[in-house]
């Protein structure tokens, strides 16, 4: 899943090499937080956070495949 975040982040980044995914595995939830150029952060959240939101949605998809609950957090 760090992956799929990252290739996301990366593809909409004008600066895709200060990307960063780390990954905290709980117990019931994994938080994948999400660090990038302060510059690139609109362009990651989107308007009225429908991007932020869209990416959350294919992460949450994703990771219930796997019977597993997720949560992405974007750090500025």
């Amino acid at each position: 899943m760090t992956a799929l975040i990252d290739f996301i982040a990366r593809s909409l980044a004008d600066d895709p090499d200060n990307v960063r995914v780390e990954m905290t595995e709980g117990d019931d939830v994994d938080t994948y937080e999400l660090t990038m150029s302060q510059g690139d952060l609109g362009r990651v959240i989107g308007r009225q956070g429908r991007t932020a939101r869209a990416m959350r949605a294919v992460l949450r998809a994703a990771t219930a495949k796997q019977g597993r609950r997720a949560h992405l957090e974007i750090l500025d």
